[in-house]
């Protein structure tokens, strides 16, 4: 390879041979038989061939090119907009052609726009394609047509030096887990033989995509093993204490801890109290008391003598944060700083300075938090809430700055989005996992409703009846401006038109194009009961405490995924009146979108829901999209392969104990420098 095309083919990830093995098809083309023009239909996509009977250039918004081209049984249309002249001459009236690409439907017949095509002899016999033909992950300016010839190149050097790709795992394993050779997993993926199971393919079921999966799957389950065996070199602060500030605490609470959340606090002081940092994910539902856990986490690393972190994602929630500690801790004469973005030069200037000499104790922030010139004192503990929201190096970054005496902070992430256990088992095999699993006595629960946007007046006067009984309501929008292409109503329509309609509440509205200070005064007006009905947008999916809201209306809910559904309708069922949250959808609804729907109608606990989540989107709805060098699977898939999962744990151990040698290479085989994001 010449050093522009190397540089290209880097930008996929793709420097040695290997990797071009590993850079597996994402699909397939049947491009094994020809098929007659006049049998084609709008959607196909095919393999045609025959002659040109015209080649013009046409003039109109923009120049293209359109050949016609006829077999006997009919026309089509080649339409090209990128073009040469030498593509224009060689396309010539009478040239005899094969091309394949998708049929579409045109203003004068059937159509290709941009196919692939070859000008093919007309007496020579050109045999069809004897495999179906993969399609490849690709960029700009490397296609199919280049990464398709060097997968042949790489498949045969394979086949001519098959001891040149080792084998990791034992063979022992492979005749008891009915797995293929990884070699003949590689050549049967990349160019199926004919006589392959297409339907399996599809599926990716077929024995040797199983192989494959399996291998990718425990590669990123060792790379998580491996880092967390590398943190817990690294010593970590005992943070001894008696339990008094908890205790504390505590007794001035008006209610007692569930037994889910004793059981977590118990967990978590038990890893606080060891010289190897804590990582630990605690996970429950919404509104099950992650915060007061979080605050009793915190108070024994105070009581211990050292100084604790906590990030949020927005302000909004890193206010709430501030409100509900000061209203604990202030009892017990513990200072609470908070480091937002807007903060005031002199005042921020004040609170660095409090946070380097140790005087505050807590500091609550956003990603002020990790930025230069922020230096703490003694931090023992970072607790991250709704970590999937922050980026990889964002996180690390707040880690190194625990860095004291060669000592790293304990660790403690919250998430109020569930995970299910066959996702955890890959994506967090390098952390302790806790799960808050009882909600406090006296819920009353949430009763979901899916309701067609035809019955919109229905909804209106529901939410006047509530309100005019005392009750406060939400109206979540999923955009803030009119999009006609999402069909979605506009969040300061909605608000101008619920005015309109129900004159006598006092109605208003929030959406994150606010300004903060704007922002934060209308939740507080709202929390304290001045107004209400709140019409928003997602901007109040986490963290939002106010137990008088007991009507959640989400509009467009179709648009939304499941976790933030969830997360949504969790803002009610906070006091002790009956909750309720009606699911507006506009017709027609996908099947993702009915199953969806149906599944938050039919059920409350928030793991099934992430279970559901995980069948119909894939990971990354549930970890969420900015969990950066997390999972970056080329041909596993979690729902589909979760079997496969109690197996991979069992061959891990099996490699630690017994092949440790072959843990590196087979990391590194899979997952290349991506293992480095782990350590956070």
């Amino acid at each position: 390879m010449g050093p522009r095309a190397a540089s290209r083919l880097a930008r996929l990830g793709l420097r040695t041979v290997q990797d071009l093995l590993f850079h597996l098809p994402l699909r397939y083309q049947d491009r094994t038989r020809i098929t007659p023009i006049g049998a084609l239909r709008p959607g196909d996509q095919a393999v045609i061939e025959g002659v040109i009977e015209l080649t013009q250039i046409q003039y109109a918004k923009r120049r293209m090119l359109l050949s016609r081209v006829s077999d006997g049984s009919g026309l089509l249309t080649l339409r090209f907009f990128h073009f040469n002249a030498a593509q224009h001459a060689a396309l010539a009236r009478g040239a005899r052609m094969r091309c394949f690409g998708e049929v579409r439907a045109g203003k004068s017949g059937l159509e290709m726009i941009h196919p692939e095509y070859r000008l093919i002899n007309h007496d020579a016999i050109s045999p069809v394609e004897e495999r179906l033909t993969p399609i490849y992950p690709a960029t700009e300016g490397v296609h199919q047509q280049t990464l398709r010839p060097l997968t042949q190149q790489a498949l045969r050097l394979l086949q001519n030096y098959p001891e040149s790709l080792h084998e990791w795992l034992p063979e022992t394993l492979l005749h008891e887990l009915q797995l293929p050779k990884l070699a003949d997993a590689l050549l049967c993926v990349h160019y199926p033989p004919p006589d392959v199971s297409t339907i399996l393919l599809e599926k990716g079921e077929h024995p040797a995509q199983r192989r494959l999966a399996f291998e990718e799957l425990l590669a990123h389950h060792l790379s998580l093993r491996e880092l967390r065996g590398r943190v817990q070199r690294h010593p970590a602060p005992v943070l001894d204490a008696s339990g008094k500030l908890m205790a504390a605490l505590l007794s001035h609470l008006p209610f007692h801890l569930t037994p889910a959340q004793q059981r977590v606090i118990g967990e978590i002081r038990h890893d606080l109290a060891r010289a190897v940092p804590m990582l630990r994910l605690v996970q429950g539902d919404v509104g099950c008391g992650k915060t007061l856990v979080a605050a009793c986490a915190a108070l024994h690393a105070i009581e211990a003598g050292w100084q604790v972190a906590l990030m949020a994602p927005t302000e909004l929630l890193a206010e709430q944060h501030l409100q509900n500690f000061t209203r604990w801790l202030a009892p017990l004469d513990i200072k609470v700083a908070t480091l937002t973005g807007r903060l005031k030069k002199g005042a921020r200037a004040d609170i660095t300075a409090r946070i380097q000499s140790g005087e505050a104790a807590l500091v609550i922030g956003t990603h002020a938090l990790f930025q230069e010139g922020v230096l703490f004192h003694k931090l023992g503990l970072v607790i991250i809430d709704e970590q999937h929201r922050f980026g990889v190096h964002q996180r690390l970054a707040l880690r190194s700055k625990g860095f004291n005496n060669g000592r790293y902070p304990h660790q403690l992430i919250m998430t109020a989005t569930p995970i299910p256990r066959t996702l955890a088992m890959v994506a967090y095999a390098d952390l302790d996992s806790s799960v808050i699993d009882q909600l406090p006595p006296g819920r009353m629960g949430i009763e979901t409703s899916v309701i067609s946007d035809t019955r919109r007046a229905q909804v209106v006067e529901r939410v006047h009846q509530a309100c005019r009984a005392g009750r406060q309501a939400y109206w979540v929008c999923t955009l803030i401006e009119e999009s006609e292409m999402l069909q979605c109503q506009a969040a300061q329509d909605t608000a101008a038109q619920l005015a309109a309609a129900l004159p006598d509440l006092r109605i208003a509205l929030v959406h994150g194009r606010m300004k903060a200070r704007e922002k934060d005064e209308i939740m507080r007006r709202f929390k304290q009961g001045e107004i209400d009905l709140l019409v928003a947008t997602t901007v109040i999916e986490v963290g939002v405490d106010v137990p008088n809201a007991s009507l959640m209306i989400i509009e467009n809910a179709e648009r939304l995924g499941l976790a933030q559904l969830h997360q949504l309708r969790g803002r009610v069922g906070r006091g002790t009146a009956q909750s309720h949250c009606a699911l507006i959808y506009h017709a027609p609804l996908s099947r993702y979108a009915t199953a969806r729907l149906a599944a938050l109608r039919d059920t409350r606990d928030g793991f099934e829901i992430a279970r559901k989540d995980l069948e119909l989107r894939g990971p990354g709805e549930v970890l969420g999209t900015r969990q950066a060098g997390m999972l970056q699977l080329h041909i596993a898939d979690l729902a589909r392969d979760q079997h496969l999962l109690p197996q991979i744990e069992h061959t891990a151990e099996l490699l630690l104990n017994s092949y440790p040698a072959h843990v590196p290479p087979l990391i590194r085989r899979w997952l290349g420098e991506g293992a480095q994001y782990g350590e956070v």
